[in-house]
């Protein structure tokens, strides 16, 4: 079982609020009215924009008639969402953006995804990671070690005892493409495939040249969730990074 993310837990709260809103028959606006919130900061909550506590969700589980078992396991999600996760100690390097794709990769139970042109951020060694991270000029110097740090700490849900699935599918190019230089991606390449030996729960795909369909040079991550609660699988898309 994936550890618990708080930016996972906040997103199932509010995804299983606006459900059970649904299922009583209630449209927004009115169930803001009579859960003491105006409509736009309920449209907040829904979104997940704006953080509950506990004071502020009582009056909805109450509206909601939740049993006893219901109210706990949402209280738990609240409880959860309110911690802080360590990507939220590198906001001055990393925007929100980030900061919510690195929480649910902490939560997630697999991810799928599709670089054209890179290794993927979570295999990728230190030296290749420095070399993409100091080519890009909006980044000072003296930030690149402590980005290069953040993506290798990303890299610890790849092995342990809950560790992620991860089934990442690249393009032929990327593995010709000396970012860095020579020894820098073959350096990188050993590292693929000593992760692929060592590793039952990494899968990498490659799209050869000869492929006449293609995804192009996008870039993206499907995130599976089992559901804090255990009540089935929650699936997220997000742009890759």
């Amino acid at each position: 079982m994936a550890p618990v993310s708080p930016t996972v837990a906040r997103w199932e709260l509010v995804l299983r609020l606006r459900e059970l809103r649904e299922q009583r028959g209630f449209d927004s606006a009115t169930f803001a009215k009579r859960a003491d919130f105006t409509p736009a900061n309920w449209s907040h909550v829904e979104k997940g924009r704006q953080v509950l506590t506990t004071n502020s969700i009582a009056p909805v589980l109450a509206l909601l008639e939740l049993d006893t078992e219901e109210q706990d396991q949402l209280l738990t999600l609240l409880e959860a969402s309110k911690q802080r996760g360590w990507w939220a100690k590198s906001s001055a390097l990393i925007g929100p953006e980030l900061q919510r794709l690195y929480g649910m990769e902490s939560g997630a139970q697999s991810i799928r995804s599709y670089d054209s042109l890179v290794v993927p951020g979570l295999l990728q060694t230190e030296d290749y990671a420095r070399a993409l991270i100091s080519a890009d000029v909006m980044i000072r110097p003296v930030q690149v070690e402590q980005l290069v740090a953040i993506r290798m700490r990303r890299q610890e849900r790849l092995r342990g005892r809950n560790r992620i699935e991860l089934i990442a599918v690249i393009g032929e190019g990327t593995l010709l493409q000396q970012t860095g230089g020579p020894q820098v991606l073959r350096g990188q390449l050993d590292h693929l495939a000593e992760l692929i030996d060592e590793l039952d729960s990494i899968e990498v795909r490659v799209i050869p040249f000869a492929a006449t369909a293609v995804l192009g040079g996008s870039s993206f991550h499907l995130i599976d969730f089992a559901s804090v609660q255990g009540s089935g699988r929650l699936r997220r898309f997000h742009p890759a990074r």
